[in-house]
Order: structure tokens, then C-alpha cells, then sequence
């Protein structure tokens, strides 16, 4: 079910290296970060331990745009995100899949945004890890 929902890669690279590489990869791809959640950070702030945990949230206006047309419902599901964590010496990538949104939303026809949205998304986790 997880396969489904998202799209997952490992890495030997370093924690912040791939973070620094999807940030890059974004922009490249003519997506912007819109924010970095530090998960590890804010839970710090409130003595909880864990490992280096960051939400990314990246956007494209244009498709932002296509997509709120078709269905305003599809903004509870926006920005698109990538969370990068640890486990054990591997540092993993994970996007949510925009597919899943489509199917979500048949009525929508956001079918083929969605696909278009996604691999654009994986071509940027593909090149930073």
C-alpha cells in the first residue's frame, strides 16, 4: 500500500547533501521550495529526540494553477512534498505521489497533471541521491 502512496529511494549519501541536492534539483526542474519543515529541530525545542527528519515542500505555479481549475479540492493536498529521513547509515527520500490526488479525485480529470507532476518529481529525487 506504501508503494502506492509514495515513492521511495536510499541513498549512501549524507543527510544534508541530499537535502542541499533536492533543493538544487527543484529549482532545476522549475519547482521552488516553498519551505523546509526541520522535524528533528522543532521537536528539540520541546526535549524530544530523533533523528535528522525534514519536510520539504516544493511547488510549481503553472501546475498549482492547472490543477486548482479542475478541482479546488486538490489544495488540501498542496504543496507537493518530499520527506527525507535516516535509517541506519542510509538516508531515504520519499515523495508523495500526485497520482495518488487523481485517484483521490476522479471526477477531476487530473489524471495526466498528476502523472506529468510526478515524474518530473522523481527525475529530481533520482538526481539527488
Amino acid at each position: 500500500m506504501f508503494e502506492k502512496l509514495a515513492y521511495r529511494l536510499e541513498s549512501d549519501k549524507p543527510f544534508d547533501t541530499v537535502v542541499q541536492n533536492l533543493e538544487q534539483e527543484t529549482v532545476n526542474k522549475k519547482f521552488r521550495v516553498l519551505h523546509v519543515h526541520d522535524v528533528q529541530e522543532t521537536l528539540a525545542e520541546k526535549g524530544l529526540e530523533r533523528e535528522p527528519l525534514k519536510i520539504i515542500e516544493v511547488c510549481n505555479a503553472h501546475f498549482a494553477h492547472n490543477a486548482l481549475q479542475k478541482e479546488i479540492g486538490v489544495a488540501l493536498f498542496m504543496p507537493c512534498r518530499f520527506v527525507v529521513h535516516t535509517e541506519g547509515d542510509k538516508t531515504i527520500v520519499t515523495l508523495s505521489r500526485p497520482s495518488m490526488i487523481a485517484e483521490m479525485m476522479p471526477q477531476a480529470g487530473l489524471n495526466e497533471l498528476a502523472n506529468e507532476i510526478e515524474e518530473t518529481l522523481k527525475k529530481v529525487a533520482q538526481a539527488s541521491v
